[in-house]
């Protein structure tokens, strides 16, 4: 079994690891404290074509593989979390079910202009009263002639004030339960779209998340991915590949935090000597190396299963949870090396501490991944 990555995959590694280190890591903390959003860096991202990693040459995009794409996450997570979210909803969960779901038109006219960055994508399933019930979800559409009337509510939509295009579920037959549910690419500018609430985060404060308003809204009816009720299934094909990808970001997350914990404790000395000869700091040291490995490997399993076209669902789901579980271990135990100085400002591991924890929440809480692999487990 090889474990190691090919040139193409190295070279990508590298280059977003030294682009990452130079272009957004002195910003990270600014970032953070201001909430901003950091369009010059994903300018900057767009000129790099990261913004089409799925997206194939043919629409303007990179191509790449899942392991690639994948590590492009961790590497940018190293830095900041908040850049990677708003790249991997836009590549996973917007491209990606236009790219496998969308009609010939559909991909023509939005893939190449996301591909490019110049329109940013959005995922807006999630509702205030239905989280992890997606069937549960009120927002409807009705055919009228050539368009279909989407009325309801989403929240806690990522790139909800800056992206141009989402993929919305709503129930064209709200009696069929989750077969009654289809998706449609809709444009920021259709009438009838409106941007709610900016919420005020715990972490990932760089990324922009809002509510979204849905009154009337009309959108051509070629708009349609799949085809009726079958936006269910779009929207659980397009989460089980997302999630690898917040395993990815997890993993980038607390490997920041492992390594901002060594370093600490290689200078910090009590007790006459270094906090890393102390036999409970080595400890936590090596458990958090652990953990961080196993996660990695789990995401490289799923992102490998996935680029041989084999089931890997169950693994995606494992690897999200395990990776969120793993980052948020890891980011505690640093905090706790760093001690009082941990829990202030001035150090990063406070940040990482806080991004680490919506990983085992959003694309799928830890309960729902548990479920899945259950499931699975029981059908095997």
């Amino acid at each position: 079994m090889d474990f190691s990555l090919n040139q193409d995959q190295l070279a990508i590694q590298h280059m977003t690891r030294d682009f990452a280190r130079k272009e957004i890591a002195p910003h990270a903390e600014r970032l953070d404290r201001e909430a901003e959003y950091p369009k010059q860096i994903f300018d900057k991202l767009a000129e790099l074509g990261f913004f089409g990693m799925l997206v194939p040459e043919e629409y303007g995009g990179l191509g790449l593989d899942a392991v690639s794409y994948n590590l492009v996450l961790e590497e940018i997570a190293r830095v900041c979390a908040s850049v990677t979210v708003v790249l991997a909803v836009h590549n996973s969960v917007s491209c990606w079910p236009i790219l496998h779901f969308g009609n010939r038109q559909t991909k023509e006219k939005y893939l190449p202009k996301m591909a490019r960055g110049e329109v940013i994508g959005g995922f807006a399933l999630t509702e205030p009263h239905c989280g992890s019930d997606a069937s549960a979800i009120r927002t409807t559409a009705s055919l009228d002639g050539d368009t279909y009337v989407l009325n309801g509510q989403k929240t806690f939509i990522t790139s909800g004030s800056t992206g141009g295009v989402f993929i919305v579920m709503a129930k064209t037959d709200p009696t069929k339960g989750h077969r009654g549910i289809s998706a449609f690419v809709v444009e920021k500018d259709f009438p009838g779209f409106s941007v709610g609430k900016h919420e005020d985060k715990m972490g990932m404060r760089a990324s922009d998340t809002t509510e979204l308003f849905f009154e009337d809204c009309r959108v051509p009816a070629e708009n349609m991915l799949a085809s009726e009720g079958k936006g269910f299934k779009v929207a659980m094909a397009s989460l089980d590949g997302s999630r690898i990808g917040v395993a990815a970001q997890a993993v980038g997350i607390a490997q920041a935090a492992l390594d901002e914990a060594v370093e600490y404790a290689r200078e910090r000395k009590t007790f006459g000597k270094a906090l890393s000869e102390h036999g409970v700091i080595a400890d936590k040291l090596a458990r958090m190396k652990v953990w961080v490995e196993t996660s990695r490997l789990l995401v490289q399993k799923a992102a490998s299963l996935h680029d041989q076209g084999l089931p890997f669902g169950h693994v995606a789901a494992m690897a999200k949870y395990w990776g969120a579980e793993c980052a948020s271990k890891v980011a505690d135990e640093a905090v706790q090396i760093f001690g009082g100085y941990g829990y202030i400002k001035d150090y990063p591991v406070e940040r990482y501490y806080r991004d680490a924890r919506v990983t085992r929440i959003y694309e799928g809480t830890a309960e729902i991944q548990k479920i899945v692999i259950a499931r699975n487990l029981i059908r095997s």
